[in-house]
């Protein structure tokens, strides 16, 4: 084919500027129909973003005659069967991140497609990012020597909502999985194992530090990726500032950059680079050209099910998940 047509399940915040216009401006690309609960909310954004057809139903959406491939831009409690009722129409589809709210639910999405012939990705966009690939060059290339360890720190302060007691499906693992580290540290252990190899051991420790919402809110983790190297992370979302840093250790020099802040990538070797490498307008647009070539049989895409599956696996470890 050689446009693909795309219809979209979810008009939230994400779909606003990161991902939806992608869809429809990514040459080989189309958003021809999007689905929301809401009436009123589902043909504005339609409207906005110039989309023939709005749904409140998303059976109406998955079975459409013009949808090539489906993006779920929901919260992942919903992942898992919005899914399975895209694999049984027979197409493509995109979840956002996290995959789903745990790795069995995962395994078997992954295994559903597998069976149908059909593609299944997954948002893990940053696979994608001009700035990652660049580190992943610089380790490819040998430029710190052989890996030894990596480092991630993130913190944040509570926001006047999470203060304030108001509803967040973020903080509230029936809907996401966990807090706000199933929701931002996934990006970051999926990016890790793009760059440096699958992870085989883990283990952490979960708190409720300030006791603000149901989720845990402090957590703690060490583990090995397969070619020995070791790693550490701290990730506070009650602590007094923001903070993401990423330090890459290795034999013969370092790689520091932040997984969602745009600080510089640097490199610290036989020379000292820092390059300010810019996120495009909508950052999912790499991501979305590179599953339309896949789709289209070309290039293999980098984030696919089975590489969102061992990430799953890291996060069911440290917040013994089941």
């Amino acid at each position: 084919m050689s446009v693909v047509r795309w219809g979209m399940i979810g008009c939230g915040s994400v779909a606003e500027r990161k991902s939806g216009p992608a869809f429809y401006k990514a040459p080989g690309s189309a958003l021809v129909a999007v689905m929301g609960r809401r009436l009123d909310a589902v043909t504005d954004y339609a409207a906005r973003h110039g989309i023939a057809r709005a749904y409140t139903d998303a059976d109406a959406l998955i079975n459409d005659p013009e949808v090539d491939a489906v993006y779920i831009a929901t919260p992942p409690d919903s992942h898992h069967a919005y899914s399975l009722q895209v694999a049984a129409a027979g197409k493509h589809c995109c979840v956002e991140k996290p995959m789903s709210l745990n790795a069995g639910q995962s395994r078997e999405m992954q295994k559903v497609f597998t069976e149908a012939g059909l593609h299944l990705f997954v948002s893990y966009y940053r696979r994608s990012l001009p700035r990652f690939q660049q580190v992943r060059q610089w380790l490819e290339e040998g430029r710190i020597g052989e890996v030894r360890h990596l480092t991630w720190t993130l913190t944040k302060a509570p926001s006047p909502s999470d203060l304030g007691g108001t509803d967040n499906w973020r903080t509230d693992p029936a809907i996401a999985g966990g807090g706000y580290f199933a929701d931002l540290a996934s990006h970051g252990f999926d990016l890790f194992q793009y760059l440096l190899g699958d992870i085989v051991e883990v283990a952490g420790f979960t708190a409720h530090q300030a006791g603000l919402y149901a989720a845990e809110d402090a957590v703690s983790a060490s583990w090995r990726f397969a070619s020995g190297a070791l790693g550490m992370g701290c990730w506070n979302f009650v602590a007094d500032r923001r903070e993401d840093r990423v330090e890459v250790i290795g034999s013969q020099g370092r790689i520091s950059f932040s997984v969602f802040d745009e600080h510089p990538v640097q490199l610290e070797a036989d020379e000292h680079l820092s390059l300010n490498i810019e996120h495009h307008d909508h950052i999912q647009w790499h991501h979305v050209l590179g599953m339309n070539a896949h789709i289209r049989g070309g290039a293999q895409h980098p984030a696919l099910a089975e590489q969102a599956l061992k990430t799953d696996w890291v996060m069911d470890q440290i917040l013994k998940r089941s």
